[in-house]
């Protein structure tokens, strides 16, 4: 297969505009059960991430021996940080299936890989009864849960992206993102109802058990979902082209290192500030502000809630402006903006500035999270699509984003909080540059589909489509923008 200098996808870009075709109502209800089935994966996996970190403080005792109630915390938050290791792992080998058997089938795995880990949790023997066996199970299923993270997060942006019509890219894959915080309201929402009906003793001997349960079977119903799924127009072209035995590799990969480490770039601000305003929010609200744990909860919960029913609009209007507005938009905001808005947030000890605070930073986070999966899958070809989205992003997002909470603290044990604000500030940067070097990928075509609907509505751009779909059988293109931003390596045609 002849390698051929080309942009993000395969496909080039189409002209503006050129997507003329609608949707009939069959069309439509597939679209709308696969943006149901591909994004729920998400709200079980951060219901799982945020319940283990939530109820750790009542299942410490139960895995581990001792009397320091900090050492065994430590314990716990040791296993769930090798989850974070395992999220590349994760990226690589269910990137690279879903690049090689399907979309469906990798989201397929992600969701058994996710029950079974919830499963195990909820099961896993006490010290008491098997001594250090139960905290093997639990590591275990946090190895587990990590990979099954890794490469959820990708094969769901591949498979939302490419099953979303062309118009509708960044509406589509902004679910992603309501999803995820739809989870962590779920086991926020566990989390307040039971410390409200069973007593702390309870807690600690058999009710932490209860939201792990209940995940495992929230996943097996997704798993079900997700077995009635089709497969996306754009892998069944690549499939029914023949075999391709490097689809998914590395060495494929490797010919598209300038998009990955653009997946990096561009994701290093937005995981930073999205764990900043969001997990950490509430430790910070407590610990630095002074504000009571219910006030700093309700804030939270208000906040996130508020969050999610921005992505689809912000999502949208990416569909109408480009990608790149909403991305620079964040960044600069993030970059001038944090430190004034958390130095504000330390000494908000009531509900409503604190409140008011969060949504202001939240409102700017949403120009990254609303559209990030889409531009990062808009930048591959089909055959490597889920492996460059899952590898660099799973990463950069154990490096920065999964230790943001550990940077804050460390920062502020050491007497120097505020230079956590310009550490966030700085990852900001850095994205911004990438953000403003970076070609708009929101008229790129993902399939040859895409290309020919293009063509055939474009009038007089037509024969622009044409030659952008060109590409696909062997003739390079480029983003616009390609001749100042960081561009694409080489892709195969399939």
């Amino acid at each position: 297969m002849p390698s051929h200098a080309a942009a993000a996808s395969s496909y080039g870009e189409c002209p503006h505009g050129a997507f003329p075709h609608r949707d009939s109502a069959e069309e439509r209800k597939q679209r709308r059960f696969a943006l149901i089935g591909g994004s729920l994966g998400n709200l079980v996996e951060w219901y799982d991430w945020f319940i283990y970190a939530s109820f750790a403080i009542y299942f410490a005792d139960s895995f581990f021996p001792g009397d320091n109630p900090t050492t065994k915390l430590m314990n716990t938050a040791g296993i769930f940080a090798v989850g974070f290791l395992m999220r590349p792992v994760g990226g690589w080998v269910l990137g690279r299936a879903a690049d090689r058997h399907g979309r469906k089938s990798a989201l397929t795995l992600t969701v058994t890989m996710m029950s079974v880990a919830a499963l195990l949790i909820a099961i896993a023997p006490t010290y008491d009864q098997a001594g250090y066996f139960g905290a093997l199970v639990l590591l275990l299923a946090r190895l587990l849960q990590g990979m099954s993270i890794g490469g959820e997060y990708a094969a769901s942006a591949t498979y939302l992206t490419e099953a979303s019509a062309p118009h509708r890219r960044g509406l589509g894959s902004s679910f992603q993102y309501v999803s995820m915080t739809c989870g962590q309201l779920l086991g926020l929402a566990i989390l307040i109802t039971m410390q409200h009906t069973l007593t702390t003793a309870q807690l600690e001997s058999w009710g932490w058990r209860v939201p792990f349960l209940v995940g495992a079977v929230f996943a097996l119903v997704v798993f079900w979902l997700r077995r009635r799924l089709t497969e996306t127009q754009a892998f069944q072209e690549q499939d029914g082209a023949g075999s391709d035995d490097d689809a998914g590799t590395l060495k494929v990969l490797w010919a598209h290192r300038r998009q990955a480490g653009l997946v990096m770039a561009l994701t290093l601000g937005g995981t930073v500030a999205y764990y900043t305003y969001t997990t950490y929010l509430t430790k910070y609200l407590i610990g630095s502000a002074g504000m009571e744990k219910n006030t700093a909860t309700l804030v939270s919960f208000t906040a996130l809630a508020v969050f999610a029913v921005l992505q689809p609009f912000a999502g949208a209007l990416s569909d109408r402006i480009g990608r790149r507005p909403l991305l620079i938009t964040f960044a600069f905001g993030c970059t001038v903006g944090t430190y004034p808005i958390m130095t504000a947030l330390g000494s908000a000890s009531s509900y409503w500035p604190a409140l008011g605070l969060s949504l202001i930073a939240l409102v700017i986070v949403t120009g990254y999270t609303s559209i990030n999966a889409a531009v990062k899958a808009e930048l591959f070809p089909t055959r490597v699509r889920a492996l460059g989205v899952a590898l660099p992003y799973a990463v950069a997002n154990a490096l920065f984003g999964g230790t943001a909470e550990y940077v804050a603290l460390w920062f502020k044990k050491s007497g120097h909080e505020s230079m956590f604000f310009w550490y966030v500030s700085g990852c900001a940067f850095v994205s911004l540059v990438t953000y403003l070097l970076m070609p708009d990928t929101k008229n790129v075509a993902l399939s040859r589909a895409e290309n020919e609907t293009a063509g055939a509505g474009a009038g007089a751009g037509g024969a622009e489509a044409g030659a952008a779909a060109g590409a696909a059988s062997g003739t390079g293109t480029s983003l616009p923008g390609a001749d100042r931003s960081i561009t694409a390596g080489s892709t195969t045609t399939r």
